[in-house]
């Protein structure tokens, strides 16, 4: 089976290696048969509703969000009608920042985000740094990760964080929470690139995504994943070791 993926602004919001994320899901997908059709979605591109399966916004500086942020809320209108249709979102700290309602700089410009996820990001002073892992109770796994980030992202009350921060720092360093689902629509500050190390987390992204596809529940086959549950381990004990540090 195809599954169409929209890139939402790969030109500009592509730091940090979060390209590997799409190159996870093209070859976990084609090791059980099915094919990635993946789309790049720029400024001035039209959404098309029904014809994306998932959507990937990934990471950039501050200026390079500054560039993207009015188009993506221009497209706000079709994204919400996408994600209420079914379709599956992943936002990587940038991108998760402005699946939010909106970004505030530490100078009080104010960037408009999507509304997809309900939460507000505001700008830090200080940087917060280092491997991080977290408990996903919802779906009884862990994901690990790497963050840097100086934004504080602040859930609304009763929102639904991804996970709860067992080391690091989390969406603010203080909530003890770390990204945000609604849905099939997931934000998280986790960099690494995130899916590598988090096998369970890139199928339950195909898994849906192939789901909106074909209309019907998909049940993955297992893959061997020795390599990645290796490297998951080792990213784990990193941060239960390190943790993270302020920067700045």
């Amino acid at each position: 089976m195809r599954i169409r993926v929209g890139h939402l602004y790969p030109e500009q919001l592509n730091i940090y290696a979060d390209r590997g994320n799409i190159a996870v899901l093209a070859g976990r997908a084609r090791a059980r048969g099915h094919e990635l059709d993946v789309r790049a979605i720029g400024i001035d591109d039209p959404v098309a509703v029904g014809e994306i399966d998932l959507f990937y916004i990934g990471g950039g500086q501050d200026r390079d969000q500054e560039l993207i942020a009015p188009d993506l809320a221009g497209k706000g209108v079709a994204l919400a009608e996408a994600a209420a249709e079914g379709s599956v979102f992943l936002g990587v700290c940038g991108g998760y920042q402005l699946l939010g309602r909106s970004y505030r700089d530490r100078a009080g410009a104010e960037l408009p985000g999507v509304g997809l996820l309900p939460l507000h990001t505001l700008g830090g002073t200080r940087r917060m740094i280092g491997d991080v892992l977290i408990g996903c109770a919802w779906a009884g796994e862990r994901l690990v990760g790497f963050e840097n980030h100086g934004g504080r992202t602040i859930l609304d009350p009763g929102a639904t964080p991804l996970g709860r921060v067992v080391a690091g720092f989390g969406n603010d360093g203080v909530s003890g929470y770390e990204g945000a689902r609604e849905g099939r629509v997931y934000g998280t500050y986790l960099h690494g690139p995130l899916l590598p190390r988090n096998p369970w987390f890139a199928d339950r992204l195909l898994a849906e995504a192939l789901e909106h596809a074909s209309g019907s529940p998909v049940e993955l086959e297992r893959l061997g994943d020795e390599l990645e549950h290796e490297a998951h381990a080792v990213a784990a004990a990193r941060a239960s070791a390190r943790g993270g540090r302020y920067s700045g």
